[in-house]
């Protein structure tokens, strides 16, 4: 299973034009754009990463709405310790 994460583009860079800046959750980090249509990017556009490589252009509706499911599979995962203690049973 592969996993694509939202980031936004907040700088593009000129001397390295396969590059940009984005920020994912806060996290700012440099990634390669080379696999998407050249000039079809701007500083706040989304764009969907996986292993430091923009796979694909997406709007902002959609990358909110998957932060917002990543994230809530996380609060999942960090309350799950917590049930499991509350239901012991000797």
């Amino acid at each position: 299973m592969c996993l694509g994460i939202p980031g936004e583009i907040v700088e593009l860079n000129a001397d390295l034009p396969e590059l940009a800046k984005v920020d994912v959750s806060g996290v700012r980090r440099a990634i390669n754009i080379g696999l998407l249509e050249p000039g079809t990017l701007t500083p706040g556009d989304w764009v969907l990463i996986h292993v430091g490589f923009a796979l694909s252009k997406i709007d902002e509706a959609e990358a909110k709405a998957t932060l917002d499911f990543l994230t809530g599979l996380g609060r999942a995962y960090t309350d799950e310790p917590a049930a499991l203690a509350y239901s012991r049973t000797d």
